[in-house]
């Protein structure tokens, strides 16, 4: 298979990148060092290139019906210009995948996880109503993530639009360096920030015309790996480590956004509410480790001799100076303050459960 690279390929080179293969598309890790990228994210401000992701916009007078019944969030409350967080759930529960959906006043436009790409593409395709234009020119788009404290005050000096008005989970269309672009006020780091989606031509004037409106906060690209390690300590969900098939929202802490009560049904209701009445058997908690050893995906999480749930995250927290993971365990473990122990390459480390999310911005 052929290894894609985004329209900023050339960017990264230029900038030192290491480049590796993930998700089909060659893709920055690091540039710098992914601790010093991690700081200058939480203290100053940080651009990244997220063009792997996946694009799919929805048109036609049974849209919104459609989105409502693969969604497992209340897509009818969306307004126009709003974003909201949501899931694919297979009939059992398990997730498909989790996404953000832009309501546009004539589309929708759903961002998907870049690895499950393909696999959203034909489950969507599967269960397509009459009535819906389903399109995807991933391949097409760029996507930047402009994120930190400073990153309203770097994109506005680029932007046409006053981004801010545009509150946190909304979105406008307005020009960027001259280019059209959706400009939407999220992102995956814990800090303020933007996501820029425009045609993959202008993606390196508009990179360069951003990098030069923050140099005087010092703004640096930012390769994927700060990126897992700033969602770590905001205790956002990765797909294939923290949630996938065998997991379950409620059970993953996304109770939040799977909405049981809306009228319409959807894929996987029945099975959500099932699990809902029984109780669940386990869930997904923040853990702390004394020390320097590291939790890794996989790791086993134990009570003594028995085996009681795995890591699904793991690092060590370049703010906090300290390890940090995320993990199943049962549910009589998943109180605040019990104590735990993880297993890592057969030495046992006492870990505690802590409160999530580990890190929350002071701004």
């Amino acid at each position: 298979m052929d290894i894609k690279k985004t329209a900023l390929y050339r960017t990264h080179q230029q900038f030192g990148a290491k480049l590796v293969e993930f998700a089909g598309y060659y893709m920055p890790i690091q540039y710098k060092g992914i601790n010093e990228e991690h700081l200058r994210v939480r203290q100053s401000v940080g651009i990244f290139d997220v063009s792997h992701m996946g694009e799919f916009f929805f048109r036609g007078p049974r849209a919104e019906e459609f989105l409502q019944f693969l969604t497992i969030n209340d897509v009818n409350s969306l307004r126009v210009y709003q974003a909201q967080y949501s899931a694919m759930c297979y009939e059992n529960g398990g997730i498909v995948d989790d996404l953000l959906l832009y309501r546009f006043p004539d589309k929708f436009l759903m961002v998907v996880n870049a690895a499950n790409l393909e696999k959203d593409f034909q489950w969507i395709q599967e269960h397509l109503f009459d009535g819906v234009e389903f399109e995807n020119p991933s391949q097409e788009l760029s996507l930047l993530a402009i994120q930190g404290r400073y990153a309203l005050d770097t994109l506005q000096k680029v932007t046409e639009v006053d981004i801010s008005k545009v509150d946190n989970y909304w979105l406008t269309e307005g020009k960027v360096a001259s280019v059209a672009a959706m400009i939407s006020r999220t992102g995956y780091t814990g800090e303020d920030g933007f996501e820029v989606m425009l045609e993959n031509s202008q993606a390196e004037m508009v990179w360069n015309a951003i990098m030069a409106a923050g140099r005087e906060f010092d703004i640096e690209p930012i390769g994927l790996g700060a990126r897992d390690t700033l969602r770590m300590e905001v205790k956002y969900c990765l797909y294939g480590n923290d949630i996938d098939h065998t997991t379950n929202p409620l059970e993953a802490g996304l109770g939040w956004i799977t909405k049981l009560n809306k009228q319409q049904d959807f894929i996987a209701k029945q099975a959500l509410l099932q699990i809902k009445q029984n109780g669940l058997s386990r869930k997904l908690v923040g853990f702390q480790l004394d020390g320097k050893a590291i939790p890794r995906h996989g790791y086993k999480i134990v009570d003594g001799q028995r085996q009681i749930g795995v890591v699904t995250s793991g690092m060590f927290s370049p703010l906090l100076k300290t390890s940090i993971g995320l993990g199943y365990v049962p549910t009589s473990h998943a109180k605040i303050g019990t104590d735990i122990h993880i297993n890592i390459r057969d030495r046992i480390f006492p870990a505690q459960i802590v409160k999530t999310p580990f890190y929350q911005r002071d701004y």
